[in-house]
């Protein structure tokens, strides 16, 4: 059995802590582990592979994570654009035999591996072993609105017909449904032979089947698949849910009565963070007087103080300031809708942009400069590149730089610093075995990330 993880989203219902750039499921909130890794880790116990779907710019943010966890049995399916789970699942489907089990799970939810669990994939399997494609339906335990529902029906021991796939209720519908009995939580999980589902996809979204496996045979395939971006706007942007869930005959549902929390919003993240005596979320660094079951989140080394202020979401980054309250946390979507009309970068990109050489932190801006600090990770290097509208100084600040600006070459060390004057060819290297730190100043009119021109790149990014 082979573990399909999904990568997509950009988690825009946790913004600000989540973006573009560092999605959700690779942010550490549980014990120094993202849920990414958790994912990970909970699934190693049934299979020993993974294929993981994932976008261009989280790749090497997936790299990093898989590293430090030393997971070796991977391999990267990687998209340039977002076209939805039906098509994710087909590259992946397409890449394995037809009779190989593919267990598809969502890289961003919160389970507890226990027995219950266990029982859960083992029933599963046996399903799918028989031809079946099978969904996993949480058992609620609370009217929650932000998931969707579905409705079982004929079910013995663990294993269920489904009746129908129901969207996210408003509460008082599903307060029906929990009492009802027989609906259960949509978990996005599946597991299926690769070849049935190809075959249901077919069947039920020809279009979408006939583009991802033209987009998958033109793939470059070597270390990873890569995807390319014209074929891949040529697919339909659909869910497995639409394309094939909810047309399909061959449907099994396994009752799940497992710990599950897709941690969807602030609401959600409330309920899985630890709390003090007060409802409020653990923080060292809050002082809360008064005041009680608030979220409140900043990992930034700042004194926040509260006084006579209950149910609140507050959470503070270097780049953005969000409150709101408690119960209204799937809105904050809303506001990144806005937001990205009118200042996407704040939905991009928070304060560390992660890049495939490593990651930079912006320190300070102002009119006419900008001061970085960059990291380089060992062995690794910057493209060819060169500036139009801006000069840019190095100092290093630990490692060892390679440095490249026109046609010399040198090493700096520690306190050692170079010019790089404007529209100056130019690269940065890191040949160490340790983390190369620089700290860069931009002077400059025009200071924008776009302001770039990559004459040769080792990602092959334009």
């Amino acid at each position: 059995m082979i573990n399909v993880i999904l990568c997509g989203g950009s988690g825009t219902r946790l913004w600000p802590i989540s973006r573009e750039n560092l999605p959700k499921q690779f942010l550490k909130f549980l014990d120094n582990n993202s849920l990414f890794q958790l994912t990970l880790k909970r699934n190693l116990d049934f299979s020993n592979d993974f294929l993981i779907v994932s976008n261009e710019n989280q790749y090497f943010i997936a790299l990093d994570q898989l590293d430090e966890l030393n997971c070796k049995n991977y391999k990267f399916i990687i998209e340039p654009v977002g076209r939805n789970t039906a098509a994710s699942i087909a590259f992946a489907a397409f890449n394995v035999d037809e009779n190989e089990i593919l267990f598809v799970t969502p890289s961003d939810h919160l389970i507890e591996n226990d027995e219950n669990y266990k029982e859960a994939i083992e029933n599963a399997k046996k399903c799918a072993e028989n031809g079946n494609i099978v969904t996993f339906g949480v058992v609620p335990n609370s009217p929650k609105t932000g998931y969707g529902y579905i409705k079982a029906v004929s079910c013995k021991d663990l294993i269920c017909d489904v009746e129908s796939f129901k969207e996210k209720p408003d509460l008082e519908t599903a307060k029906k449904y929990l009492k009802d009995g027989n609906y259960y939580w949509n978990s996005g999980m599946f597991m299926f032979k690769a070849g049935v589902y190809l075959n249901e996809l077919k069947k039920y979204a020809p279009d979408i089947y006939e583009a991802s496996k033209k987009a998958y045979e033109n793939a470059r395939k070597g270390e990873f698949i890569r995807i390319k971006k014209d074929d891949m706007l040529k697919i339909r942007d659909e869910s497995i849910d639409y394309a094939v869930m909810e047309h399909s005959k061959i449907i099994k549902m396994i009752r799940s009565n497992i710990k599950w929390q897709d941690v969807g919003d602030f609401d959600a993240l409330y309920e899985v963070l630890p709390k003090d005596e007060n409802g409020n979320t653990k923080n060292d660094k809050l002082l809360a007087l008064n005041s009680k079951n608030n979220l409140v989140f900043g990992r930034y080394k700042k004194q926040i103080a509260i006084n006579d202020i209950n149910d609140l979401i507050i959470v503070d980054t270097p780049t953005a300031l969000l409150v709101t309250k408690r119960g209204d946390g799937q809105k904050v979507k809303d506001i990144v809708e806005i937001l990205k009309e009118k200042n996407p970068e704040i939905v991009k990109f928070g304060r560390t942009v992660y890049r495939p050489w490593g990651r930079y932190i912006n320190l300070e801006e102002g009119d006419g400069f900008k001061v970085k600090l960059i990291i380089v990770n060992p062995h690794k290097r910057l493209s060819l590149q060169k500036h139009f509208h801006r000069s840019e100084h190095w100092v290093v600040v630990s490692g060892t730089a390679k440095v490249i600006i026109g046609e010399n070459e040198f090493i700096l060390r520690p306190n050692e610093s170079t010019y790089i004057p404007m529209g100056k060819i130019h690269r940065l290297e890191n040949p160490g075995k340790i983390p190369l730190k620089i700290i860069e100043v931009q002077v400059g009119e025009y200071l924008e990330e776009d302001d770039i021109v990559r004459i040769e790149d080792d990602f092959e990014r334009n």
